[in-house]
């Protein structure tokens, strides 16, 4: 069996996040197995859930893979018998351009998973049974029942009431929790390492789950689904010896999806974590490197004190050490960075030019990168899906490949050559594993 459900929600900001880890660590405290997933790109979420379960959280995203490999991807995860928790993302029907496409909706519907709304019934009353009558009728759906966010226990008995007149199942509330608020900030939420008490303020929303949700009701509610089939391609044969792939991984670098990571390894990397913040230099074994997202504008001042590494950093890349830095890793190859405090601090210094933070978020959605010429991880005309998320802008993004939105406009990205992959676009690898496959295989060449 693959039991699931979806938490999903009538709109950003309505607790999506703080519902499901208060769930997730409610039900893992009855001692219920579980796995946690993220419907499509967003980084900072799935590290609550695996700040809860202590095991990674992964994202299902129907504009990075086709619904067959989606469908795997979940009948995989699931495979032990565990229950799956998925965090919906944005609003319920929020997809693409416009439509539900990659929605969480679109999720939901094609890998048959009942969804519960998180509505926030802020300056409401009866309104509230017209907004959630709205979402259960406005197109076919799985959703299943609402849990409402942000009310008192005394309150709930009035909100469910009219909440019940939509026609939806009431599974509970959470009240607000101050002492357990998760803060946001330019990206979303705050990371899970961030925040100081992170595992007594889940306990404390645990608790707060245990007296306001019916979690045996929603447990049920899991246990009804019906078995996924796995017909998702498997992956093509690495084809190398075993190499070693340098992972930054602290405060600064910490976006990464958590399947790319598996396909690495299952490729027959071994993944080195260093510290760009605390690490005097890279791993000496390191045969390829891998900067990933992050903030590197919230650490700029201690990434460049960190002399050491940044020279360590810009040695091995120009010496040829295979290379993919995506986004934040991207600015960090930069010779300088104006961090959130308006100052420009030094650099690695690969890369010429300055990159600094601004008001609002660039060129924010899907991609699909289509290369316009021979490089690290394709050949001329190699495409693969993407995301960019950034408020920092470069004095030059690169012209090695062209990003094209779902909706048409297209622009010049990434600086690539032989050894190296950087800007702006986050990759996913199963959109194209071949990505994947000829990065190690110049990493086992240059080793």
């Amino acid at each position: 069996m693959h039991d699931r459900l979806m938490i999903a929600g009538t709109g950003s900001g309505c607790g999506k996040t703080t519902v499901t880890s208060a769930v997730l660590r409610a039900l893992q405290r009855r001692g219920v197995a579980l796995r946690a997933f993220k419907c499509g790109p967003d980084y900072i979420d799935p590290m609550f859930h695996t700040a809860v379960l202590g095991i990674p959280s992964r994202n299902l995203d129907l504009y990075f893979e086709e619904e067959t490999g989606v469908r795997g991807q979940l009948a995989r995860g699931l495979a032990s018998g565990a229950v799956g928790v998925i965090e919906g993302a944005m609003g319920f029907y929020d997809g693409i351009a416009g439509t539900d496409t990659a929605s969480a909706a679109h999720l939901a519907r094609v890998t048959d998973t009942p969804a519960v709304l998180v509505a926030r019934p802020r300056g409401q009353s009866l309104s509230l049974a017209a907004l959630l009558k709205g979402f259960r009728e406005f197109a076919p759906n799985t959703a299943a029942g609402v849990i409402l966010n942000g009310i008192s226990r005394g309150m709930y008995p009035f909100y469910r009431g009219i909440a019940e007149q939509s026609g939806l199942r009431v599974y509970g509330y959470l009240p607000e929790l101050p002492e357990a608020e998760i803060p946001d900030r330019h990206l979303g939420l705050v990371t899970a390492q961030e925040i100081a008490g992170l595992q007594q303020k889940l306990d404390l929303l645990a608790d707060a789950a245990e007296e306001g949700i019916d979690l045996d009701r929603l447990l049920t509610l899991a246990h009804g689904t019906a078995a996924l089939a796995d017909h998702a391609p498997p992956l093509p044969l690495g084809g190398t010896e075993r190499v070693r792939i340098a992972i930054a991984e602290d405060a600064a670098f910490c976006f990464y999806y958590a399947d790319n990571l598996d396909i690495l390894r299952a490729l027959g990397a071994e993944l080195l974590p260093f510290s760009p913040l605390a690490d005097a230099a890279l791993p000496e074994a390191a045969d390829g490197l891998y900067l990933g997202g992050g903030y590197p504008e919230l650490y700029a001042a201690r990434l460049a004190e960190n002399t050491s590494m940044c020279a360590s950093v810009c040695q091995a890349v120009r010496r040829g050490l295979p290379t993919i830095a995506e986004c934040g890793g991207f600015l960090y190859l930069h010779e300088s960075l104006t961090g959130t405090d308006g100052v420009p601090y030094p650099m690695a210094g690969v890369l010429p030019g300055a990159a600094h933070l601004t008001g609002r978020l660039q060129n924010f959605g899907y991609v699909t990168l289509y290369a316009e010429k021979d490089c690290l991880l394709t050949g001329q005309g190699g495409s693969i899906r993407a995301h960019e998320f950034h408020y920092a802008c470069a004095q030059d993004n690169g012209n090695a490949f062209r990003a094209v939105r779902p909706s048409g406009k297209s622009w010049p990205c990434v600086h690539a050559g032989e050894t190296l992959y950087a800007g702006f676009p986050h990759l996913y690898f199963r959109s194209n594993p071949d990505f994947a496959v000829r990065f190690l295989r110049k990493c086992a060449a240059k080793r």
